[in-house]
């Protein structure tokens, strides 16, 4: 798996979510507000599945001793909420308060949270995670990714279509339970779902270990997309 990530920039986990940690997933998006089409949640919560706790515990050896949830979104694409990502990459992490550190900028406020693009080198080391609660076939808005685009560091934006010409796409499909890995930095994207369908989505960020200079990873809640 390990190779797969550093070659193509994702990795289908060989293990699925079992009926039980399914269900407590599930549950997550109990009373879910109409017309929302994701919501961030407290990276906390989503340590505590069942499922996330396998996964941690088999990709510690990997991304290092103490890694963690640090970033945490429930998506539900669906015909009162239903909408495509273009290409890109995810280039900013939510912190708790602003402070003055190297190589940290610029910074931008995201539905009302703080964000800041921080070192490529901190990016290189996350690792985005989604848990999918349904099936998601080609009809159902299966996330694309462009096999080793995490590897040219940050893409300008007028070059990203070169970008993918040149590499391709790839197609994620997944059935209950699948779990895909990316690198933080691959080109990844999706398009809208087909009508009667629902694309539910735990996706949580990976790190090992704390931010220098005294910030802190965000914990706060709020509205989200992807």
């Amino acid at each position: 798996m390990i190779a797969e990530l550093d070659r193509r920039g994702y990795a289908l986990w060989s293990s699925r979510l079992d009926e039980n940690e399914r269900g407590e997933l599930g549950r997550l998006f109990t009373d879910w507000p109409d017309k929302r089409p994701g919501q961030r949640i407290d990276p906390r919560r989503a340590a505590d599945l069942g499922g996330v706790q396998r996964l941690i515990g088999a990709l510690e050896p990997i991304i290092g001793l103490g890694v963690r949830p640090v970033r945490a979104l429930l998506f539900d694409k669906q015909d009162s909420a239903n909408w495509a990502l273009p290409w890109h990459q995810d280039r900013t992490i939510g912190v708790a308060e602003r402070r003055h550190v190297t190589g940290f900028g610029p910074w931008t406020i995201k539905q009302g949270r703080l964000h800041v693009a921080p070192p490529i080198a901190l990016l290189e080391r996350m690792m985005t995670v989604r848990f999918h609660l349904d099936a998601v076939d080609r009809d159902n808005a299966p996330l694309l990714v462009v096999p080793g685009s995490h590897a040219r560091g940050l893409i300008a934006e007028d070059a990203i279509d070169d970008v993918v010409r040149e590499l391709g796409q790839t197609t994620c499909l997944a059935e209950e339970g699948t779990v895909w890995l990316y690198r933080t930095l691959v080109l990844h994207g999706s398009a809208r779902a087909a009508p009667g369908r629902h694309r539910r989505v735990l996706q949580i960020d990976l790190c090992a270990g704390d931010l220098p200079g005294g910030l802190r990873w965000s914990a706060a809640l709020g509205d989200a997309a992807g």
